[in-house]
């Protein structure tokens, strides 16, 4: 048995899961040569909703953040979570877009691409997989794990095999729920090792409280890489604790290798940021706790901290205990989608809206439709007609793979974003996030011709500058 690898999180989803993805880059840029020195397998460093949240909230420019990051991890590999079709975004976008932003993820400092599908549906994964065997990089194909009466380890060996088949380099089991147990780990991962001949890792969450030992369970089982967060970013809607891993497999045959004394200086640093984030709110102790209750609504850590965050705004927080009941009840009459980006905010916000409204798809959110109508590709199991036509009245459903229907968008794309053109990722910022990506343009230019970049005159001053 070769020695564990270990894929460190959290520069993207322990602060994604517990803080909403508000890590600044400043913050860090620091500690990067030392996170470097430790031999990690990789560093997920990128994606996910890290990209949103630059703009959106921290008025930095994705792009940036990755050529900094790249600066100071010169040894270790660079990995990001990618949404297949949806790129890092909320809809399919279109081949061109897709190829492209594979294209500059890797020309700008990524080595792995974490490919996945909301709904497990391949043909949604096509046109990242190629894009990304063509620019060189590392295809992990992710396998969306949940539990439902048309899921079992059958079935995701039997999807991990056409993954394999479709070009990976390593399948990846993500349990964004922490819903995987320890034995149910073991069997899983012995399934596939049986099945693929290429590398598997673990990504789960201590959600439920599971998550270290499921991780010991998969190690025994054969299982390759597992992901883990430094101990100050670790536990609740996090990974388990780096360094505590790190020592349970410590003088077995499944040593990491890994330094617990350069582990040490990691910690150092992300432990008085911690603090600040309690401090301010920003860290919630609710998302610290353990639930066990998650086994059965099966929310992921990322969206879990986001709902209870809008729940809060809207002065809503003690509906949360509702809202969590609601969410398989929706979930079911959905075809029993997977909980993960975007199919989690789907289910979660008409879950939101069914009880809010005190009557179940009174109001429905367009995205709800989107799924029910087959925008996102195909559920696990077929909509029936009945409920379909509860929601979407007579519209067709969508039975081809959803960006078969879409037109290439670049050239337009590089049309409407010109007035603002400083680089050419800026085109696939706007592409993801047409608003929020004009807003950080404005910014940005105000900021470079010396205007006050937080007055709200600032924009309509850049136009003339």
């Amino acid at each position: 048995m070769a020695k564990v690898k270990i894929t460190e999180t959290v520069l993207r989803d322990s602060h994604q899961s517990l803080i909403a993805t508000r890590m600044t880059t400043e913050e860090m840029l620091p500690i990067l040569s030392e996170m470097d020195k430790v031999g990690y397998h990789s560093l997920e460093a990128w994606g996910g909703a890290t990209f949103d949240s630059c703009l959106r909230f921290l008025n930095e420019d994705p792009w940036e953040r990755l050529r900094k990051i790249r600066a100071e991890v010169k040894n270790t590999k660079l990995q990001m979570l990618f949404r297949g079709q949806n790129i890092l975004g909320y809809r399919h976008y279109a081949d061109d877009v897709v190829e492209y932003f594979v294209q500059k993820s890797i020309a700008n400092g990524i080595d792995i691409l974490r490919i996945f599908d909301a709904l497990n549906d391949a043909r949604n994964l096509k046109t990242a997989i190629n894009a990304t065997k063509k620019e060189g990089g590392h295809v992990q194909a992710a396998i969306s794990y949940t539990l439902s009466p048309v899921h079992s380890n059958e079935s995701f060996a039997k999807y991990a095999k056409q993954l394999e088949e479709m070009g990976a380099d390593s399948i990846c089991i993500k349990d964004m729920s922490g819903l995987l147990t320890p034995y149910a780990a073991y069997d899983l991962v012995k399934m596939l090792k049986s099945t693929v001949k290429i590398p598997i890792q673990l990504h789960t969450h201590y959600t439920t409280g599971i998550a270290s030992m499921a991780i010991l369970k998969a190690v025994e089982a054969g299982v390759d890489v597992v992901d883990t967060a430094i101990s100050p970013m670790a536990l609740g809607t996090s990974q388990p604790p780096t360094e505590a891993i790190v020592a349970t497999l410590a003088g077995t045959e499944y040593d990491t290798g890994l330094d617990m004394a350069q582990l040490d200086k990691i910690c150092k640093h992300f432990t008085p940021l911690r603090e600040e984030y309690l401090k301010s709110g920003l860290l919630d102790p609710k998302v610290l706790k353990v639930d066990v209750n998650c086994l059965l609504y099966q929310v992921p850590g990322g969206m879990l901290s986001n709902l209870v965050s809008q729940l809060k705004q809207q002065g809503k927080s003690e509906k949360l205990s509702e809202v969590l009941d609601e969410v398989p009840r929706v979930r079911a009459d959905a075809g029993y989608p997977p909980l993960v980006t975007p199919s989690s905010q789907i289910v979660g916000t008409q879950a939101v809206l069914n009880v809010i409204a005190g009557e179940r798809y009174k109001l429905v959110s367009k995205e709800f439709k989107g799924l029910v109508r087959g925008d996102y590709g195909q559920t696990p199991v077929p909509i029936p007609a009945e409920f379909r036509k509860k929601i979407i009245g007579n519209e067709s459903p969508i039975t081809c793979r959803p960006a078969d229907m879409l037109k290439p968008e670049l050239d337009s794309l590089r049309e409407a974003i010109r007035p603002y053109y400083e680089q050419e990722e800026d085109v696939l910022s706007y592409a993801l996030f047409e608003q929020v990506a004009t807003k950080f343009f404005e910014y940005r230019k105000a900021k470079k011709y010396g205007l006050d970049a937080e007055n709200g005159d600032a924009a309509a001053k850049v136009h003339s500058v």
